[in-house]
């Protein structure tokens, strides 16, 4: 058994990432203004697309996009109930309602055929998710969304770093991408929205701050009238600099560290093997980069429940997650929705069993041992 506790994640912080934030901290501007500007136009560079706009969280952005693209009661909004709630929250808010597409059991991702079941007169927007850092299939995806009209958001909360058939994904659609502690990269607190579409980006800008034509940065900084008019009323989602410069220097060594993910998800892979009870999840089968932001394994054995497994772990020194308890299964949504069981079986089935174990860049060999010994210790 370890004598430290390893946890699920940690952040990779460096010295230059320290001196980053001690320097905006210094600077007498800490709020949004110029690294937020990089940050945005850095992300663009890197994902292909052409606009960004930087949030205090990937729900912040879930939030006003739901709003700029006017969805609201007697919508419907197709999403897998196996991801973060805080997406079928925003829907279910906003006044429409989720509707959830069974996934694939062993990507976890919803399909193409999946959605189409779902589609009705009333579906104004998808999105599909990608999961643990590895892309829906996005081709056929987009094909059935523009035969329907129906407009697409890519949650790329887990997705800095992926690929689908050599293109970043959230090149062609609108992406949200979360900066959490626990992803690829963060920003301590953060996210982003991606788009190609100028008037919809226009509309962002202003919902996240305040309904405002400009933000602090612009009026202060650029010489605009401080009597800045409000365009459409807003809300105060805009990230500070403190964070945007984060992500600045945390993007620039995406490469660095979405290699040491994936030397560490190889591990993994490798030392896994044969251990009956044991299931990590299958990678699709069409070209890809994957991300790893997750390592994800199913407790299939009659021996041991997932719960039990992970208080096992946690018992030998070894943090792990849930991503996700599917939100169907969640008391307001079982009691308010009434999705009769199996309906979902791979849903279902996944999140019964699923479970996240350590996977960040700092992690050595050693780590990834003690890992895999624990497993086969608590699984017998």
């Amino acid at each position: 058994m370890r004598k430290d506790f390893l946890p699920f994640c940690r952040p990779s912080i460096n010295k230059e990432d320290v001196k980053a934030v001690d320097e905006v901290l210094l600077s007498g501007w800490i709020t949004t203004g110029k690294w937020n500007n990089e940050f945005e136009k850095q992300l663009c560079e890197y994902t292909g697309a052409k606009y960004g706009v930087a949030l205090t969280s990937a729900t912040a952005g879930m939030h006003i996009l739901l709003k700029a693209l006017n969805i609201g009661p007697g919508d419907e909004v197709i999403t897998p109930s196996l991801t973060w709630v805080s997406t079928i929250n925003l829907i279910t808010l906003s006044g429409a309602t989720p509707v959830f597409p069974d996934i694939d059991r062993d990507t976890l991702m919803v399909t193409p055929d999946s959605i189409k079941k779902c589609i009705t007169a009333k579906t104004k927007l998808i999105i599909p998710v990608h999961y643990a850092g590895a892309p829906v299939d996005l081709d056929a995806i987009n094909s059935l969304a523009k035969q329907h009209g129906i407009t697409i958001v890519e949650d790329a909360a887990h997705a800095i770093g992926t690929f689908y058939k050599g293109k970043h994904i959230g090149h062609e659609n609108t992406a949200i991408y979360s900066f959490h502690p626990i992803k690829n990269i963060t920003t301590g607190e953060g996210g982003m929205i991606t788009t190609n579409d100028p008037e919809l980006i226009e509309k962002l800008r202003r919902l996240k701050f305040h309904g405002l034509g400009v933000d602090a940065f612009d009026r202060q900084q650029q010489g605009r009238s401080p009597q800045a008019q409000v365009v459409d009323p807003g809300y105060k989602y805009n990230l500070t600099d403190i964070a945007a410069v984060l992500g600045v220097k945390q993007l620039s060594r995406i490469g660095e560290i979405n290699k040491k993910r994936t030397e560490i998800a190889m591990m993994y892979r490798q030392k896994l093997q044969g251990i009956e009870g044991i299931l990590p999840l299958k990678d699709p089968n069409y070209e890809f980069t994957h991300a790893w932001n997750l390592f994800i394994v199913r407790v299939t054995t009659d021996k041991i429940t997932r719960n039990a497994f992970m208080e096992e772990l946690k018992k030998l020194n070894i943090g792990t997650g849930l991503h996700f308890l599917a939100a169907h299964v969640q008391k307001y949504y079982r009691e308010t929705m009434n999705i009769a069981p199996g309906v979902l079986a791979n849903t279902e089935w996944n999140s019964d069993r699923m479970c996240s174990i350590p996977l960040f860049p700092d992690m050595t060999e050693q780590d990834v041992d003690d890992v895999v010994s624990a497993i086969r210790k608590v699984v017998g």
